[in-house]
């Protein structure tokens, strides 16, 4: 029987990073590996990772399939150090991303038509099994290694802290506006929630030509939405005569929120034939009586990252546009202060990694 190797061993090429142990989420420094570069490979220093809130699900367990030890990150952005003998995008030098995506299968349906991220064989780019049958790693570390056709370009006009949530959250909303016809000018659209999804639907909605207003139970962000954001209305989801005076108004409506939280009420805001798409993920089942939707032809569905080919349009969109995520930069040492944060909502409204200048393994 072949020994079992350790993580630092796996592979040929040294990586180091922060990762949970247990699920009770705490991360610590660790040494891993990486594949060599393959033919078909890039190879990118980590410069910048997003922290989604998919992240603190993972390292708690909450979904039941984390694997550990679990480095997370999936909004990874770079410099690309080494390339394949046959890579044809990439060059040394380039800004590149990863997302929640490290291979698919690349021949079925899904993929054949641009949705890698439907594959049934799609394996996430952490906590999951590449088809060597070693465990995946995400961002929170120093070094990348992914085949190029799950690599993106980061447009110059982007900086690179501020375009690493657009890799999860940015691609999240902008694949839900286009699916579901809600990017044509002129239309009359709401986002409910203003956090990491929220903030930047509001922005692609706008750069779209639609009306956005944003609904939320705090009142405190109507200020920023409005004259931040770029708003055109804000209503309190609270307040049963702002929402009453909001019947029927929406042609669509956008919502990120990830607690739990009745969807009647929103149901109620849109238009005949109007659609709810839900891009948040809450833990609990929702309740969805059929007769608001039988009323007025309504559509509750789902959506959420997109494809390879999407997810690099949402980036030349976002740069000519010049769309990118409000951030806040901390070193890795302040990762787990971050969690406790974000479960707490007290992020305004993306914490990015800074791994370039503080992931330093003898620091």
């Amino acid at each position: 029987m072949a020994a079992i190797k350790v993580a630092e061993q796996e592979h040929p090429v040294p990586a180091f990073g922060w990762a949970a142990r247990d699920q009770s989420g705490v991360l610590s420094p660790f040494d891993f590996s990486r594949r060599a570069t393959g033919e078909k490979d890039v190879k990118f220093k980590v410069l910048y990772c997003g922290i989604c809130h998919s992240d603190l699900h993972m390292i708690k367990n909450e979904w039941g399939i984390a694997t550990y030890p679990l480095v997370p990150g999936h909004e990874i952005v770079g410099q690309v150090t080494e390339v394949g003998s046959q890579v044809t995008k990439f060059s040394p030098g380039d800004r590149v991303g990863v997302g929640c995506i490290a291979a698919s299968c690349r021949s079925c349906d899904s993929c054949i038509n641009d949705l890698e991220n439907h594959c049934p064989k799609a394996i996430p780019i952490y906590s999951g099994h590449s088809s060597d049958g070693t465990v995946t790693y995400g961002g929170y570390s120093d070094v990348m290694v992914c085949d190029e056709h799950f690599v993106v370009r980061i447009p110059d006009a982007l900086p690179l802290q501020s375009a690493a949530p657009l890799l999860c959250a940015g691609i999240t909303v902008y694949s839900a506006l286009r699916y579901y016809g809600l990017d044509r000018p002129g239309m009359n659209l709401a986002v409910v929630g203003l956090g990491g999804l929220g903030h930047v639907a509001v922005k692609f909605a706008r750069a779209m030509g639609a009306q956005v207003t944003v609904i939320s139970t705090s009142p405190a962000k109507k200020d920023d939405a409005i004259q931040n954001l770029g708003a055109d209305s804000f209503l309190i989801s609270r307040d049963q005569e702002e929402m009453k005076a909001a019947m029927g108004r929406f042609d669509g409506i956008v919502d990120t929120v990830s607690a739990d939280h009745p969807l009647v009420p929103l149901i109620g805001l849109l238009k005949t034939n109007g659609k709810l798409v839900l891009v948040g993920a809450p833990t609990k089942p929702l309740e969805l009586p059929a007769f608001p939707l039988l009323k007025g032809r309504k559509m509750v569905g789902g959506s959420g990252i997109g494809g390879m080919k999407e997810t690099q349009e949402m980036l030349d969109f976002a740069g000519k546009h010049g769309i990118a995520a409000e951030v806040e930069v901390i070193p890795v040492e302040y990762v787990n202060k971050a969690m406790e944060r974000l479960e707490k909502a007290d992020v305004k409204y993306r914490f990015v990694i800074d791994v370039g200048n503080t992931l330093l393994k003898n620091a």
